[in-house]
């Protein structure tokens, strides 16, 4: 009997557990003696007495937040092929092609005109706590790297300093502050930030006021994703700015102007609003007039990002695209998140990653095939170390150019900026204080890039920012190894003949060759060329010598 693909009913991300961890009934997580008289510790018992809260992982704004599901494929399935024959993009000699020598640098857009110095952006990440909390690591982080960073959606509607008349956004601090961070500390034309737009940004005129005022070239179009299949959602524990969001159009429940609801809260019977944002519909005319708009409002780049919405979907993400000039897409597959999606909807919502990304790279060369134009592509769902980015970057090639991560990033600049004030603190963990006492001595990107930033500047750079952009130089270099390790010294040579399935079933899905069928003919060929001549030259030549030894 097959084992349960989804964990039910207990949760770290619910902050729930089973009476009875070791006999839980699997179609429905329960404990197979629920027992009268229990507290409720598990995610039924807790919806028992806080209900709707319990719909979303806790604790809001200190985390962010994966699925607990096991695909019955997915990206470890794959393995990279290596060789000990030739180069490609460098000259074949043992000494030129040494993995150093590998180059990560990619260019996108109509006119290559954007360029990254690794094949990494982070999609997304907009209103929540997490994310601002955490933004000038994240956006000086990304500015050092030289890489791209998406300003996610909500951001101006929950911003209490920004003005807005007549619906339209006339002045904000916050996108503001989040696109200069960027600016102020990209290097040599590198990297981007990109503003994305949900309904509510459109309604408010966001991406207008950011290529006008903010001198922003790069902007996406959202399909859904805020909070996976519904919109974008965060809690609120402030009565007036609940309040605020509200008038500003915005779906707060319960009613924060209702007089019931206010005593309620002041009571305390509950202490979080939660806000939402409305879903989006999607038409043809509606697309190809928004992208219109936006490249008269003067956007040099226009991006669209997509989730793991059903194949038809995709496939209209990917006409779309090609019919429209997008100049990026990006394909987000189910089971991750940064903010507050629900939780259930996480695990259980959406076409899994693999799956999505093999649909992805079928429905876009079909169109390339037939001559059409296609966007660059960047997946999204799960990264995290160089092994996925290569697989990624491999499986879609040639169309896909950049690896989309936001949890590991983040992760990243939280780890960061927490070593940062522990330093101020003078409480080093022991396992970190081994490494020394000062961000010189820990962060061992340090010294380079003093050299590169000169003192003055480097002493301003916050460690958030350090723990990014050394994450980023260690899948640089793994990236570079496992390149070099396939021969493949410039991005442009991937290939899908890089991977191999470890799985028939991940053969079908992918369409990549299973292990043992990979290289057959060429291997026939080779063994058949032969014809043993060597093999019984080498065996006249060992008896010959040992007679001679007798």
């Amino acid at each position: 009997m097959a084992a349960s693909l989804s964990r039910i009913n207990s949760s770290a991300a619910t902050l729930t557990k089973n009476r009875t961890e070791g006999s839980i009934t699997p179609i429905s997580g329960m404990c197979v003696t629920c027992v009268d008289g229990c507290i409720g510790m598990c995610e039924i018992g807790k919806s028992a007495y806080r209900g709707h809260e319990v719909i979303y992982p806790q604790p809001f704004g200190v985390i962010t937040t994966a699925a607990e599901k096991v695909y019955p494929v997915d990206y470890s399935h794959l393995n990279i092929m290596g060789t000990c024959v030739g180069a490609y993009g460098i000259e074949a000699d043992s000494n030129k092609a040494v993995f150093p020598a590998v180059n990560l640098e990619v260019r996108i857009g109509y006119d290559k005109g954007l360029k990254f110095k690794l094949p990494i952006m982070i999609p997304g990440i907009g209103s929540t706590n997490i994310a601002k909390n955490n933004w000038e690591g994240l956006a000086i982080g990304t500015a050092l790297a030289g890489t791209g960073l998406t300003i996610g959606e909500n951001v101006v509607g929950m911003d209490p300093q920004a003005v807005i008349k007549d619906g339209r956004i006339l002045d904000t601090v916050d996108l503001k502050r989040r696109v200069n961070l960027f600016k102020d500390h990209q290097r040599d034309g590198y990297g981007a930030i990109i503003v994305q737009a949900n309904i509510e940004d459109t309604r408010l005129g966001v991406q207008e006021y950011a290529i006008e005022y903010l001198g922003v070239e790069c902007v996406e179009l959202k399909w859904g994703q805020g909070a996976k299949d519904i919109g974008g959602e965060v809690k609120v524990s402030d009565l007036k700015k609940a309040q605020l969001l509200y008038e500003r159009g915005y779906i707060v429940l319960p009613n924060p102007t209702d007089p019931d609801v206010i005593r309620a809260f002041e009571r305390g019977s509950f202490k979080e609003f939660e806000r939402h944002s409305r879903v989006g519909m999607v038409t043809e005319e509606g697309f190809a007039k928004r992208v219109g708009e936006l490249r008269k409002a003067g956007a040099k780049y226009v991006f669209l990002k997509t989730g793991a919405y059903r194949p038809v979907d995709l496939a209209r993400a990917v006409s779309f695209a090609s019919k429209y000039g997008i100049d990026l897409l990006t394909v987000d597959g189910a089971g991750g998140g940064t903010g507050m999606s629900p939780w259930r909807m996480m695990n259980e919502w959406g076409v899994p990653t693999l799956e999505l990304h093999s649909m992805l790279y079928q429905y876009i060369k079909r169109l390339a095939d037939r001559g059409e134009h296609v966007p660059a592509l960047a997946l999204a769902g799960g990264f995290t170390f160089e092994d996925q980015m290569f697989k990624g970057l491999s499986m879609g090639a040639p169309f896909v150019k950049l690896i989309g991560m936001a949890r590991a990033p983040i992760a990243a600049a939280m780890v960061g900026k927490t070593i940062g004030r522990t330093i101020d603190e003078h409480q080093l963990p022991v396992y970190i204080e081994r490494f020394g006492d000062s961000k010189e001595e820990i962060f061992v990107t340090a010294a380079s890039l003093r050299k590169e930033l000169g003192d003055e500047e480097f002493e301003k750079i916050p460690t958030g920012a350090l723990g990014l952009y050394t994450y980023y130089e260690r899948l640089a270099q793994g990236l570079q190894q496992l390149m070099c390790g396939s021969r493949k010294f410039k991005m442009d040579y991937l290939s899908r003949d890089d991977l191999a399935c470890l799985t028939h079933e991940a053969a079908e899905v992918t369409g990549l060759p299973y292990i043992m069928d990979l290289d057959r003919k060429e291997a026939i060929e080779i063994l058949d060329k032969s014809n043993g001549q060597p093999v019984q030259l080498q065996k006249a030549q060992m008896k010959k010598a040992s007679s001679k030894t007798v």
